[in-house]
Formats: structure tokens, C-alpha cells, sequence
């Protein structure tokens, strides 16, 4: 009685788990394709997948959950509760889920890279040194002088950006 009387619930949920499988694999695969093919930093097309990977996570247990028919005043009242934590969460942690966000902006969409000499054009603080790493949260420079600046991703969607010297390693470049 026990499998019959949810069968399609059982089906279902194995639909959504090989779904889930499925995707996060040709995720991985598009993101490290794309990584080899820009030249990107293995590790930063670590972090993509993973965040990407989350909101997979997130979206399957939101099926999963609908699947089961939780009743709908349950699901409204773990959703706000949860909403109402995150929220304020997230209000006091803005500029982290802010950073990040930018962070996966700059790996898909900028055109600067490690190694490239870059001005952040500033008009209170401008900044100008080499790229040494780009991380979720910041970018670390490294000015003529060997001082180490670190600049919020964020900040780097606002400012304007001058590649001064490019890094031409890339295979149209070579000789």
C-alpha cells in the first residue's frame, strides 16, 4: 500500500534528483569550457559552479517540496520565518552577497585578466597596479611599487577601468 499510494511522488522525486545530477554536471562542463576558453583561473570557475550549484540545490528542494504537497499554509509560514532570518541576514551582510554577485559578473563579462596592469579611474582614490588574483570578494592589485591593494568586486562595476597593459597570452596573440 505503502509504494502504490505514492508511486508518482517516487517517480517524480528520481526525475528531479537525475535532473539536478544532470544539470550540475553541464554546468561544471559550460562554466570550465568557458574558463579554458577566456583564459579564466581554474579556481574562479570553481566558485561560479558552486554558487550556481546552490541555486540548483535551492530550486530542486522547492520542487521537491511542491512534488510531496506540503500543505500551502506550512510552505507560507517556514518561507516567511526563513525569509524574515536571510533578510535580515543579508541586510547586515549586503556588500558580502553584493561582492559576490559581482564577482561572478567580472569572471564572465570583464575584460581584464591575472596579469593585466589595470587604473581604477577614481576621482577620491585612484588605484593603478597589476592584477595578482580575483577572488568572490575582491581583487587584489599590485602597484609599481610592490604595495598590495585589495578592491571590492562591487567597486569595480562602479568605477571606470582602464586595461593599461594587457596580458596577450592568449592563442590569437601568440607567435
Amino acid at each position: 500500500m505503502g509504494f502504490n499510494q505514492f508511486t508518482t511522488e517516487i517517480i517524480a522525486t528520481t526525475s528531479v534528483l537525475f535532473l539536478v545530477i544532470v544539470l550540475r554536471m553541464l554546468v561544471a562542463k559550460v562554466v570550465r569550457r568557458f574558463a579554458k576558453t577566456n583564459h579564466n583561473i581554474e579556481h574562479r570557475a570553481n566558485l561560479v559552479i558552486k554558487y550556481i550549484d546552490l541555486l540548483i540545490n535551492i530550486i530542486a528542494v522547492i520542487a521537491l517540496i511542491v512534488i510531496w504537497g506540503v500543505k500551502k499554509e506550512d510552505i507560507l509560514v517556514t518561507v516567511s520565518s526563513i525569509t524574515t532570518v536571510i533578510g535580515v541576514a543579508m541586510f547586515a551582510q549586503w556588500s558580502i552577497l553584493s561582492n559576490i554577485t559581482s564577482g561572478i559578473i567580472l569572471f564572465f563579462f570583464f575584460p581584464f585578466k591575472i596579469g593585466d596592469i589595470i587604473r581604477i579611474n577614481d576621482k577620491d582614490f585612484p588605484v593603478q597596479g597589476e592584477i595578482e588574483d580575483i577572488n568572490a570578494f575582491h581583487i587584489n592589485l599590485r602597484s609599481s611599487d610592490g604595495e598590495l591593494s585589495t578592491y571590492p568586486n562591487n567597486l569595480l562595476l562602479q568605477k571606470g577601468i582602464t586595461v593599461l597593459n594587457p596580458r596577450n597570452d592568449s592563442p590569437e596573440f601568440m607567435d
